[in-house]
């Protein structure tokens, strides 16, 4: 019985997965050049999350910093912490929003992961970026929440259309990959076997 439950969620997975490729093709590309626009004209990829979603902040810097499945140089790219000794600074609400402030410079671009957009420490992110001259990258479970309404036209959101959470990490799992492989592309040229 467990057996059938597990399979269901392979099941489930790559019928979202499937179902999904097509419309966020267009928004991960967007993401693709504005990280890619950024780190070519010496600016670096600040991310940031909350909770697991910090956790997947931190593996796209440790992607862009270290290479995907190719050697290239590094590129500039920093997570940013929400951790209990950075938050004793500031006010906790406010300690990414700090962060963005101190490190974040015009023409670099704030990443940030949420599955539901609704954490005020990210919005505050979001403003904090923007008074720094800096585009935003939002990957949110969809529609976003607070965090996909303080985004600017030109700024990149990537909301996955689901309603639960597994599902949407899964989908951004899979996203960041894209967005690497999209940037080594972009960078490195095509590679020749998938």
């Amino acid at each position: 019985m467990l057996d059938l439950r597990i399979q269901q969620h392979f099941i489930d997975s790559a019928d979202l997965h499937y179902k999904l490729a097509e419309s966020l093709a267009k928004p991960v590309e967007a993401a693709v050049q504005a990280v890619l626009a950024c780190v070519t004209g010496g600016g670096k990829v600040l991310t940031a999350g909350q909770g697991a979603s910090a956790g997947l902040a931190q593996y796209l810097a440790v992607l862009l910093l270290a290479g995907f499945e190719r050697d290239r140089p590094g590129l500039s790219a920093l997570a940013l912490s929400g951790d209990a000794q950075m938050a004793s600074l500031w006010p906790d609400e406010q300690a990414l929003a700090s962060q963005v402030r101190a490190l974040g410079h015009t023409g670099d671009v704030l990443f940030l992961i949420s599955a539901q957009g609704a954490e005020q420490a990210l919005v505050l992110a979001v403003q904090a970026a923007h008074e720094r001259e800096m585009s935003v990258v939002a990957l949110t479970g969809h529609p976003g929440g607070a965090l996909a309404r303080q985004l600017r036209e030109t700024d990149v959101h990537v909301g996955v259309p689901h309603e639960r959470v597994a599902r949407i990490r899964e989908v951004q799992h899979l996203v960041l990959h894209c967005l690497c492989d999209g940037i080594d592309t972009q960078l490195l040229g095509e590679q020749e076997s998938f």
